[in-house]
């Protein structure tokens, strides 16, 4: 079992989100893991809390977004998601996330693979913690770009 369809990280990625940010993460309260990891049609990422985040999850979205595939992106840096230039900006929303439990509205651009640039709009970041307060690194999702 990896994280893409691991029960106790879906309910950390989806209660945590709906704890935060006051809304349901998934559409229907019937869909579950597999769905949110296969089928969702925005993305989800999400990393790490070590000193340099790493990729911990990606949905499908996610990876056709940036172009990777589940064994590429996890263990990445997250901070290769952002050119250079972005990075100091994309700095400054993870800390916001952190201070305040998470931000929404976010826009960005972000680098694929490929070094394709494309837009984030509409995105939410937010912390990942657990019912005890524990927090587990932070998560995104944001539409796929047109």
């Amino acid at each position: 079992m990896t994280l893409a369809d691991d029960p106790r990280f879906f309910a950390l990625l989806a209660g945590s989100y709906r704890r935060l940010v006051g809304q349901p993460l998934l559409p229907d309260p019937g869909l579950g893991p597999d769905w949110l990891y296969a089928s969702a049609p925005f993305a989800v990422l999400s990393h790490d809390r070590s000193a340099d985040p790493l990729f911990v999850y990606a949905n499908r979205a996610a990876q056709r977004a940036f172009g990777y595939a589940w064994d590429e992106i996890v263990g990445m840096p997250s901070r290769l998601s952002a050119e250079a230039p972005e990075r100091a900006e994309r700095q400054r929303l993870l800390d916001a996330v952190a201070r305040d439990g998470f931000v929404s509205g976010y826009a960005g651009i972000r680098v694929a693979k490929d070094g394709r640039r494309f837009p984030v709009t509409e995105g939410v970041v937010w912390q990942l913690i657990d019912e005890e307060g524990a927090v587990h690194g932070q998560a995104a999702t944001f539409p796929l770009p047109g």
